[in-house]
C-alpha cells in the first residue's frame, strides 16, 4: 500500500470495531411486541442498525420522526437495549484478535462513534475494551460527519490527523475522516442498506470482509 503507516487507529463503533446487531435487534424487536407485532428478520433490522434509534423505530413500527408516538418509541427501544446492552455484542473477528497484539505493542487507538455515551460506557466495559481515546455523540456540540470529534480524538492520542486512520462503516464516518484530514477507510461488512454501496464513498481504502481489513492492519502492529 502507498499510504503512510498509521501511527494511530481510529474506530466507528456500531458496524465497524464491534458488532451490535444482535442486541439492538432484540431491541427493536420487543418495541414491535409492544405494540403487538411480530418480530422482523435480523437482516432487515441489521442493514438499520447504523442509522440510529430514530430510523430503527420507523423500520418497526413505519413511524417517520416527525410523526405522533415516535418520541415515546425511541425511547421505549433505548431503554430496552440500555438493559441489554452487551448480552451478544462482540468484537468483530478476526479484529479482536488483531486488537490484542495492537494493545500488546501500546499502540494508539481510539472510537468515535454517534452512539451516547450512556449506552456507549457499559458496552465497552463488557466487552473489556479501554481506547486511549473516546469521542460519543454527546461529547461535543458536533458529531459525525462533523470532523471535529475525529480532530479531538488524535489530539487525545497526541498524534497529528494525518497520521490516523479512521475506519467505518457510514459514508459520514468516510466524510468526517477526509473532513478531518486522516486517511478515511470504508469497510463493506457493517450495517449499510441495500440501496447504497460502499466503493462509492469518499475513502481512500476499502474493504469487504473484516479479515481483509486485518490483513490490511497487520503490516503496522510493530
Amino acid at each position: 500500500m502507498s499510504l503512510q503507516p498509521p501511527q494511530a487507529i481510529l474506530f466507528d463503533l456500531d458496524g465497524t470495531l464491534v458488532d451490535t446487531a444482535p442486541d439492538l435487534a432484540n431491541a427493536t424487536n420487543a418495541l414491535r411486541a409492544h405494540h403487538g407485532l411480530a418480530p422482523l428478520p435480523f437482516e432487515i433490522i441489521r442493514r438499520q442498525v447504523s442509522n440510529g434509534g430514530s430510523a430503527l423505530v420507523t423500520l418497526a413500527l413505519g413511524l417517520e420522526a416527525n410523526a405522533d408516538g415516535h418520541t415515546q418509541a425511541r425511547q421505549f427501544l433505548l431503554d430496552a437495549y440500555e438493559q441489554a446492552v452487551a448480552v451478544h455484542s462482540r468484537v468483530f473477528s478476526p479484529l479482536d484478535v488483531w486488537l490484542e497484539e495492537w494493545n500488546a505493542n501500546q499502540r494508539p487507538w481510539g472510537i468515535v462513534t454517534n452512539k451516547p455515551r450512556r449506552y456507549t460506557l457499559p458496552l465497552l466495559e463488557a466487552l473489556l475494551l479501554q481506547p486511549g481515546a473516546l469521542l460519543c455523540a454527546d461529547d461535543l456540540s458536533v458529531k459525525k460527519p462533523a470532523p471535529e470529534p475525529l480532530w479531538e480524538a488524535a489530539h487525545r492520542l497526541g498524534v497529528a490527523p494525518e497520521r490516523c486512520w479512521y475506519i467505518g462503516d457510514h459514508v459520514r464516518d468516510m466524510e468526517a475522516a477526509v473532513a478531518a484530514g486522516m486517511t478515511a477507510v470504508a469497510v463493506g461488512y457493517g450495517y449499510i442498506s441495500e440501496e447504497d454501496d460502499y466503493q462509492q464513498w469518499p475513502a481512500d481504502m476499502w474493504f469487504e470482509e473484516c479479515a481483509m481489513l486485518v490483513d490490511a492492519l497487520g503490516a503496522f502492529k510493530r
